[in-house]
């Protein structure tokens, strides 16, 4: 595989899952423990993990002591032969952040978390990427700086996005549908858009999730209205 070609893999995996194995480092007598859970993920334009924990979980407390994580995100769901499928490790340090732009992200992803987001000891964190780990198969393996993952956020996106997301939830719920039902072949009529960045958007409903690829990643901010109504023809036309 190209480098461009193994970049672009790791960007979707990571975009399309809401989910991810945490590795830390368990502190304990004799040395730290390499500790794993499962954690809820969502992730920043430039492909920063997005958690949020509880002060009381163990993982919380090994971040605490040493910054240094590991996600797996798995893609390999549903395939006979799982090895063949893809999966990358994002390797970085994780920090608590009081990011409101951060935390709306992780919430409109994960709509049940509002439920414990506000208690005392839930925080959110973001993990600073500093290299990734892909294997997309037998002999497709390669480690990529974050440079190399080739990230780049849409100029304004970021800002633009809550009110690009509730308008078409709101005021273009019949778009969201075609999307999902005419371009990605999924069933149900309840989807809701949860994000859009430089190279897609999100989707979900209840407890799936799904991503729509763009043809071409937008530049700019102004360019997404163009790009969503675009999708409505082409899905129309399906």
């Amino acid at each position: 595989m190209q480098s461009e070609d193994m970049s672009r893999g790791v960007r979707d995996l990571v975009r399309g899952l809401d989910r991810a194995s945490l590795a830390t480092a368990l502190p304990a007598e004799g040395g730290a423990w390499p500790y794993a859970s499962l954690v809820l993920a969502a992730v920043d334009h430039d492909l920063s993990p997005i958690l949020l924990l509880s002060d009381l979980a163990e993982h919380t407390k090994a971040i605490t002591a040493d910054a240094r994580v590991s996600l797996l995100f798995d893609g390999t769901h549903g395939l006979d032969q799982p090895l063949t499928g893809p999966r990358v490790t994002l390797v970085g340090r994780a920090a608590r952040t009081d990011d409101a732009r951060l935390a709306r992200r992780f919430l409109s992803r994960h709509p049940d978390a509002e439920m414990y987001a506000g208690f005392k000891d839930f925080h959110f964190y973001r993990v600073a990427v500093e290299r990734a780990h892909l294997v997309a198969g037998f002999g497709k393996i390669r480690w990529l700086s974050a440079a190399e993952l080739n990230a780049a956020p849409s100029s304004g996106l970021a800002d633009a996005e809550d009110g690009i997301v509730s308008h078409m939830n709101e005021d273009h719920a019949d778009a969201v549908q075609l999307y999902a039902g005419k371009l990605l072949g999924l069933d149900g009529s309840d989807w809701r858009m949860t994000g859009i960045d430089t190279e897609g958007i999100d989707l979900r409903r209840s407890g799936q999730v799904a991503r729509l690829a763009f043809e071409a990643p937008l530049v700019a901010a102004s360019e997404a209205r163009k790009v969503l109504v675009a999708l409505v023809g082409k899905a129309r036309a399906v």
